[in-house]
């Protein structure tokens, strides 16, 4: 692809609902730090077009910030199948061994009928490669970040799950003719 392309990655405001749970595409968003939320805003591109994982979160979220973004597919979270909805210290206690093997190393283990973080990276790519030149936003995931920052820095998709990804953080990164550039990373703005 020809010419540069500049991404502002937004991961979405925390989800509204039981701390520790898998939250399935339809959780929504707590959209209560409005300050947090109007200086993002600010920090914004104004020519750029939008995207977002097409969970109710990320949409939310990019309508708080002023934006109507493009859904797309595949920015979504990893899916984690038969423990969407479920909190992860129920999964512990009778998760039985699948729920341990996929701790032992999730970057490649699947969860039952879900993905592994390794297909997420195959997914997330195939998205980037349909951003056009120019500036471009999208809110999206701390694992779609995760995966765009394990693309831009050659990572193996286990050293890029060590990546920190806050609630409505800003992580950029620039796709250039040469290659990516980091800007930065989890990026609280205040």
């Amino acid at each position: 692809m020809e010419g540069e392309t500049f991404l502002w990655l937004i991961r979405h405001a925390p989800v509204d609902g039981v701390k520790g749970t898998i939250h399935a595409a339809d959780a929504p968003a707590d959209l209560g730090d409005r300050a947090q939320l109007e200086t993002l805003r600010q920090r914004l591109p104004q020519d750029a077009a939008s995207y977002a994982s097409p969970s109710r979160r990320t949409v939310e979220t990019a309508r708080a910030l002023g934006l109507e973004p493009a859904l797309v597919t595949e920015f979504g979270e990893q899916h984690f199948g038969g423990w969407t909805g479920r909190r992860h210290d129920e999964l512990a206690a009778d998760g039985g061994q699948a729920y341990a093997q996929f701790w032992s190393d999730p970057a490649r283990g699947r969860p039952p009928g879900g993905e592994s973080f390794e297909d997420q990276v195959a997914r997330v790519r195939l998205g980037l490669a349909r951003i056009g030149t120019a500036h471009a936003t999208l809110v999206v995931h701390s694992g779609t970040i995760r995966a765009a920052l394990c693309l831009a820095l050659d990572l193996t998709p286990q050293a890029a799950l060590r990546f920190v990804i806050d609630p409505l953080s800003l992580t950029r990164i620039d796709r250039l003719a040469t290659g990516w550039r980091v800007v930065s990373v989890n990026q609280r703005v205040a």
